[in-house]
């Protein structure tokens, strides 16, 4: 197992969306703004950790499987 802190992802993307519509508001003093930016990126550090965590797990669980899977590029297309 991991030492690395687990992270709720679900809540984690729902607190950087919620943080994102408080900086896009425009209405936070530059202290505040800066201290929500610093929050956000530390979720978004954490985020990508955690879904770094899955693919691997993923990749371990379709070779101990004896498959010959390779996982293919995931890409969003941007709204």
């Amino acid at each position: 197992m991991s030492s690395k802190k687990s992270i709720n992802l679900e809540q984690s993307l729902t607190d950087l969306e919620q943080l994102v519509e408080e900086l896009e508001s425009g209405d936070l003093p530059l202290e505040q703004a800066m201290q929500k930016f610093e929050a956000g990126i530390k979720l978004t550090r954490g985020c990508q950790a955690a879904l770094k965590d899955a693919e691997q797990k993923i990749e371990i669980l379709l070779k101990s499987a004896g498959g010959d899977e390779q996982l293919e590029t995931f890409e969003v297309e941007d709204e």
